[in-house]
């Protein structure tokens, strides 16, 4: 689907656009909006191509205003996106709601390291409150993961995107769901027995109870910065270990986490339903009812500054890492064996069902807001990868203040220029993503390094992009599968932004942030030789 087959967005609408797209999906975009009459509030707006979504994500009009119903439903809580308005023309539905400035919040959490009890515990928190609120509406949401949990300026948790959510209590009367949906990692062992799939009638199973696990699994992966299965069936080493000994796993993930936490996370994996915890076990528990620093008594954070500099600084990219190797026994398949996905039943090209699923792997991901570059052209402002004493001192310039430097730092620290200023979370942690680097390297050397290290990884490159002198910008697009085998897809971005320096951006489109973030090390790492680092 390309960029000019698209019809134009509506016009006919109560707000104006005010930036590029900052989401997408592969018929659904994210862009900034704010009042027809004001600069102010701003707001985001999705828009949802009607076409696609029910021709490749087999998602009805239905759907979608069950969507929009149940969102206003569960609006008006501090850890939920605030539902706005909606409208739609014969082409696209857009959706107006709060905007998340903070962006994802496990955009910020360290790949394989994850961040200390105390930020676990606030996110934690925040999250069970939403959850909490959404259950008393009769309402599940059952696809509770990382790629929906997004955060303000402030820091504070905004759970977001309810196309899979089920109202699951009306009136006092209770049903079950049958719906086979969710990202394997984070769904209950249930989903997979007991919903429906092709003609097998499933029993169905408790949409609340389904996200009390998902919210175990985000707490392990809070703590562990990695999931504790790829899937919750025997398929997976680990889970079948976590089944054979009584969830007294010798797993790693496992042996490193705080021994308070154990009990709490047992309690809310159980595997039957009808023993898992309940909300009110959850919040009886004594690590959720620790004291914390950084939680005020309504909920919200006490000291943004303090605990987004922990995040920020925890934040690092060891270059003496090999990110060939298999890091976890038992793993199924890591980032050195992932495959291009060529049959995709769901959005994940698994048969699981998704809020925005994605074209099939031949369309790649459509740019919302600029001309394809899939050719890749840039323009080589330098000689060879080397630089003057002069052009040096330009470029340590130039990016001392970018944020994402520091992750590049033997010891990664907030520049004192942002901590001198900090008000609010977002001026220690940006909105944008820190899956970036900066290259000195002529073009010419730069782009097949990156080509070659997604092809080490197993990330299949159609053809390496040109370069042709008086270009300034290309993109390699990336179409493959994560080490737990779901898809992610996304692209790298190469731009110069002032002369002798080129920004590397990873663009995620689908995906899990975190995995998102293990892949962009892992190449990183391969192009170590080209990444220029502060201490250089």
């Amino acid at each position: 689907m390309q960029h000019s087959q698209l019809a134009p967005l509506p016009n006919d609408v109560p707000f104006r656009i005010v930036s590029k797209t900052i989401g997408q999906g592969a018929y659904a975009c994210i862009k900034k909006a704010c009042p027809l009459d004001s600069n102010n509030p701003v707001f985001a707006v999705k828009y949802i191509h009607k076409e696609y979504a029910a021709k490749h994500g087999k998602i009805s009009t239905r759907q979608l205003s069950l969507e929009v119903s149940v969102h206003k439903h569960v609006s008006g809580h501090n850890n939920i996106i605030t539902f706005y308005q909606t409208g739609e023309d014969p082409i696209w539905r857009w959706i107006a709601m709060e905007l998340a400035e903070g962006g994802d919040l496990f955009d910020k959490i360290e790949a394989d390291e994850g961040v200390g009890e105390d930020i676990a515990h606030v996110y934690f928190s925040q999250l069970i409150s939403a959850v909490g609120f959404m259950h008393s509406k009769g309402v599940g949401h059952r696809d509770i993961k990382p790629e929906n949990m997004l955060l303000t300026a402030d820091g504070n948790l905004k759970i977001a995107d309810f196309g899979l959510a089920a109202l699951f209590e009306y009136k006092g009367s209770r049903k079950l769901s049958s719906t086979f949906c969710g990202s394997p990692p984070y769904i209950a062992p249930e989903v997979i027995t007991c919903s429906t799939r092709g003609q097998n009638k499933g029993p169905g199973y408790h949409p609340d109870l389904v996200d009390i696990w998902s919210c175990g699994i985000v707490l392990f992966v809070l703590l562990a910065g990695n999931t504790p299965w790829d899937s919750p069936t025997d398929d997976s080493y680990e889970f079948h270990e976590y089944l054979a000994t009584n969830s007294r796993t010798t797993d790693e993930l496992w042996q490193k986490l705080p021994a308070a936490t154990l009990s709490l996370l047992r309690g809310m994996l159980t595997v039957d339903p009808k023993s898992r915890f309940s909300l009110e076990d959850v919040r009886r528990h004594p690590w959720y009812t620790r004291s914390n620093r950084f939680l005020s008594s309504d909920g919200k954070l006490r000291d943004p500054i303090n605990l987004a500099t922990s995040m920020f600084e925890s934040l690092h990219i060891d270059f003496s890492q090999d990110p060939l190797s298999q890091k976890r026994k038992g793993a199924s398949r890591s980032l050195d064996t992932m495959d291009m996905d060529t049959d995709m039943d769901g959005a994940d090209g698994t048969g699981f069902s998704s809020t925005q699923p994605e074209m099939p792997a031949g369309a790649m991901v459509m740019d919302w807001d600029a001309p394809d570059m899939t050719s890749g052209a840039f323009s080589s402002t330098q000689p060879s990868g080397k630089l003057s004493n002069t052009q040096d001192a330009v470029i340590i310039n130039h990016l001392e203040d970018e944020p994402s430097m520091s992750q590049f730092s033997q010891q990664p620290s907030v520049p004192v220029s942002r901590t001198q200023n900090a008000q609010k979370f977002q001026d220690i942690i940006p909105s944008r993503s820190m899956t970036r680097f900066y290259s000195a390297w002529e073009l010419k050397l730069l782009v097949p390094l990156i080509c070659e290290a997604l092809h080490r990884l197993g990330v299949p490159v159609p053809s390496v992009p040109a370069v042709t002198a008086g270009d300034t910008s290309a993109m390699i697009r990336v179409v493959t599968k994560d080490g737990r085998l779901c898809q992610i897809q996304g692209k790298v971005l190469i731009e110069c932004v002032s002369e002798g320096i080129f920004e590397v951006e990873f663009v995620k489109v689908k995906g899990d942030p975190l995995e998102w973030r293990r892949f962009f090390k892992k190449v990183t790492i391969l192009c170590k030789d080209a990444v220029f680092k502060p201490e250089e």
